[in-house]
């Protein structure tokens, strides 16, 4: 497809021009409130602590990599304040540290699961440690519990479940699954609607639960400009039109959980309206520079508009899980990077900055948006705020140990998840929030 990439359209660079404005001022209006309100739950629990002075048995003695050096917040401090957690007076789970439990049960191995691909199947293919599978998330203030399969069965039974975007979502789903097929066996059911690897169903008889994952990674209608789908072609993304691979099919899902991302960084080339609106990293002198974070910004507000106007399902729920960080060392993806850490990191090590805090912020202004209006015609949309905890866990990637197709033999993957592994965590606070939206109440 030749793409004539000299079109200029002067009111979509004006628009682009003034969302760029609105989303500044928009950061600049979250932050100060944001960290007034990220004081008040601290004075709140330091009245707490001098009346009810804690007992030393309430809390087992273990090794946390936490902030134990005083260090300052990290920037974009404001942005973890600003997530709003499933109702008001619930703990922030989203927000804590991982803590050390060499004691704490498995909820799986890859023997019991025959659901992992063998790209995220880290122990059967040379995994020399384990010790990755030993730290539990533990929030700030108050306990996570841990993932029941028979409850969130029970929660979810007769329902079904999308996985909406890349890879990830995958990783996702094939978690999830691992967890509940100690209660019920499932069943792949992926031939009766498609061939296509990427989209794969599951059902659960004994249930009536089907999970679904629908391979989208730019959650937007896409064509091949140039290259086709390899890391380097050029791909051309339709920004206001969700992909039909998904959208017709979403109807009928009672929960859709939508992530994406890590795909932006590649070249791209942006259509809106069916007109050219220009492109990133796409090499060409004459294109007018978009950036890849406000064209995020327009496929996530395309897809969650899709997903929210669906057929209406009683009690169900749309969640934005935010981004999964990828941790490459001297290097990336295709020049030899990889991630050789075995332990978790302290919040001081890392910190939220750079292109992720942009991706971060993107997800987050958008779901506020996307609330509002789910809020004014009675929809349910909950965040699912999994970037903290992953970001300091760059001991929970496959790396080299994993199997891949042919063409990327010798990459290391610090991008996808070890099952079992920290992405577990994410199914915990998957049924959290499902749970406090029912009004349960847990311990603080």
């Amino acid at each position: 497809m030749k793409v004539a990439l000299s079109e200029h359209h002067g009111g979509d660079e004006d628009e682009l021009r003034q969302s760029a404005a609105v989303n500044f001022k928009r950061v600049a209006t979250i932050a100060p409130a944001a960290i007034l309100l990220a004081a008040i739950p601290l004075c709140l629990l330091l009245l707490l602590l001098a009346s009810s002075p804690v007992q030393p048995q309430d809390y087992p003695a273990v090794q946390a990599m936490g902030d134990q050096n005083g260090s300052p917040e990290e920037p974009g401090a404001a942005a973890w304040a600003a997530v709003p957690v499933a109702g008001e007076k619930k703990c922030d789970v989203f927000r804590g540290k991982w803590v050390y439990r060499p004691d704490a049960p498995a909820y799986y191995t890859n023997e019991t699961c025959h659901a992992i691909s063998d790209q995220q199947n880290c122990m059967k293919f040379g995994r020399p440690d384990a010790e990755f599978l030993k730290w539990r998330w533990e929030p700030d203030g108050c306990k996570l519990p841990w993932f029941a399969a028979a409850e969130f069965m029970e929660t979810t039974r007769g329902k079904s479940i999308a996985f909406v975007g890349d890879s990830l979502g995958r990783n996702h789903m094939q978690s999830l699954l691992c967890l509940l097929s100690s209660v019920d066996e499932p069943e792949d059911i992926s031939l009766r609607y498609t061939t296509d690897y990427n989209f794969k169903r599951w059902y659960f008889p004994n249930h009536n639960l089907t999970l679904a994952t629908f391979w989208a990674p730019f959650l937007v209608r896409t064509t091949d400009a140039r290259g086709g789908q390899t890391l380097e072609g050029i791909l051309t993304l339709h920004l206001d039109e969700p992909h039909p691979s998904w959208s017709a099919e979403i109807g009928a899902f009672h929960h859709v959980i939508v992530s994406a991302g890590q795909w932006f960084y590649r070249p791209l080339i942006y259509y809106r309206n069916g007109r050219l609106l220009g492109c990133s990293a796409c090499g060409r002198e004459n294109a007018t520079e978009v950036s890849r974070f406000q064209a995020y910004r327009m496929a996530l507000r395309t897809a969650l508009k899709a997903v929210m106007e669906r057929k209406d399902r009683e009690g169900g729920i749309t969640f934005l899980r935010t981004f999964s960080p990828a941790h490459f060392e001297d290097g990336d993806w295709t020049d030899g990077g990889s991630c050789p850490r075995t332990r978790p990191l302290a919040s001081h090590e890392k910190k939220l900055e750079g292109d992720d805090l942009e991706f971060y912020l993107a997800q987050v202004e958008e779901f506020l948006e996307a609330e509002r209006r789910a809020r004014e015609v009675g929809l349910k949309i909950r965040l699912l705020g999994t970037t903290r905890a992953m970001l300091l866990r760059p001991d929970g990637h496959p790396n080299r140990q994993c199997n891949w197709p042919r063409s990327n033999v010798g990459r290391a993957d610090c991008v996808h998840w070890c099952l079992p592994g920290p992405i577990d965590t994410w199914n915990e606070l998957l049924l959290y929030v499902m749970k406090s939206d029912r009004g349960v109440k847990f311990a603080q």
